[in-house]
């Protein structure tokens, strides 16, 4: 599968399968779409009044040439490597801990309900918390390198657990030769030196919630007096971003139907110093006044583009910022299994209640037909592991013939399930937005490179 398009002024050409990326004048462009279906003499036939018939026959041996290489028109290699991947051993490598059932804020968008997840507020006790531990542990295999995320609601309510867990954590690291890396996603409230200080001593990676400019942010992110939380956190988020020498973080914020012009919100974080920006569309309902709708694609797709080229320019001017979502690997890349399946949610990645019992990720939490245990016992709902087991962009026939599966491994389970009912459908507002983004992100990598030469 070859998938081509044009993007700030460049002539980009994908090859899916081997993931070589190609930018090219126009007249190989144009040969690439008629090769596979059309002869040397018609492809000459059908360009000749454009270009040369030298010119077309050279076109066609460097297309010839990549394709020897297979560099281009390359078959897939991974489709029967799903069928071994499917029968490995399960083995759990992360953990998202609910630590808060609470919140002190009250986002407008979350899914969480004010941090409640459809039931009741609640603490994670240090008892479950370590349970938890031992259960990961239990579960990994001959896994060393674990993870977990400090999540809620806000978890910084019950910081003194999370020290408390950490602790623990540390040392049954020494006794069953494993290595934990924690990460902890804030709202930034309750934000101070000492969690700061914490944090930069023991979180591998800290996410902190806020939406871009003031107005944007406060009209989504309130607390539940309706006042704004923009004037309190940003201070702290840009002390803490220095205090990480603004690596090992990235802040973290969601745009809605109100704000279509986002890419003012990711240049406005930008400016304000932070250089680990994640801006990420909401995933809501129809029926909710913020939700994107298909009409908004255009729009959004113009602000994809449009902070492309700005980032672009900011590189060859030395501002540089990065933005997660154009984040990409073109050289190595993530491992066949996560390309294939993603996140590995419902199987290699678990969350937490802070009551101990196990969802396949946070956002099913609450769903009790993906109830799957509990930390004390283990995982006795095996029908839903397997179920997300078997979740890969071979299983979704949205994904088969799309250019982007091997990028975006299918896309999220939830959302998939929240709007088809089926974790094995994809959310299409999602996919088309992912699909621009990946474009957006090869273009700049190709931008750099050829600045490069």
């Amino acid at each position: 599968m070859v998938h081509q398009y044009k993007n700030n002024g460049y002539n980009i050409v994908l090859d899916v399968n081997s993931g070589a990326i190609h930018v090219v004048d126009d007249l190989v462009y144009d040969v690439i779409p008629l090769w596979e279906t059309h002869s040397k003499e018609e492809i000459i036939e059908k360009l000749k009044d454009t270009y040369a018939e030298a010119e077309i026959a050279e076109a066609m041996e460097e297309v010839a040439s990549l394709e020897q290489d297979e560099a281009l028109f390359t078959k897939d290699q991974y489709e029967d490597y799903v069928i071994d991947f499917k029968k490995r051993p399960t083995v759990v490598k992360a953990l998202c801990l609910h630590i808060a059932h609470d919140c002190n804020l009250a986002c407008r968008y979350c899914f969480a309900e004010e941090g409640e997840y459809h039931g009741r507020r609640a603490l994670m006790s240090y008892e479950v918390g370590k349970a938890a531990l031992d259960f990961l542990i239990a579960n990994s295999g001959s896994r060393r390198n674990l993870e977990v995320d400090f999540f809620g609601g806000e978890p910084t309510l019950n910081f003194q657990v999370v020290k408390d867990l950490v602790a623990y954590g540390r040392e049954q690291e020494k006794l069953h030769d494993k290595n934990f890396r924690f990460t902890l996603t804030t709202n930034g409230v309750l934000l101070n030196d000492e969690i700061m200080e914490f944090a930069n001593k023991e979180m591998a990676n800290v996410v902190l919630s806020i939406d871009g400019r003031k107005e944007v942010n406060d009209r989504m992110r309130p607390f539940r007096n309706g006042s704004g939380s923009y004037d309190l956190i940003v201070p702290k988020f840009q002390k803490f971003a220095e205090s990480r020498k603004q690596t090992n973080y990235y802040v973290r914020g969601t745009f809605t139907h109100h704000n279509l012009d986002f890419a003012k919100d990711v240049l406005h974080l930008a400016d304000l110093g932070f250089k680990q920006i994640s801006v990420e569309p909401v995933v809501a309902q129809d029926t909710d006044d913020y939700a994107i709708r298909e009409e908004d694609l255009p729009q959004l797709f113009e602000e994809y583009d449009n902070l492309a080229a700005e980032m672009v320019r900011r590189h060859k001017s030395g501002e540089d910022f990065n933005f997660f979502h154009f984040m990409i690997d073109l050289e190595g890349g993530p491992c066949v299994a996560k390309r294939l399946s993603g996140c590995g949610s419902g199987t290699e990645y678990l969350a937490v209640t802070p009551w101990g019992d196990l969802y396949p990720c946070h956002q099913f939490v609450g769903n009790e037909k993906f109830y799957m245990g509990n930390v004390t016992e283990g995982v006795t709902n095996t029908q839903i592991r397997d179920e997300f087991k078997s979740c890969n962009v071979y299983a979704k026939e949205k994904c088969r013939e799309c250019f982007a599966r091997f990028y975006c491994s299918g896309g999220c389970a939830a959302n998939s399930y929240n709007f088809h009912g089926d974790i094995h459908n994809a959310y299409d507002v999602g996919c088309a937005l992912q699909k621009k983004r990946v474009e957006c992100a090869i273009m700049i990598k190709a931008a750099e490179a050829l600045e490069e030469e």
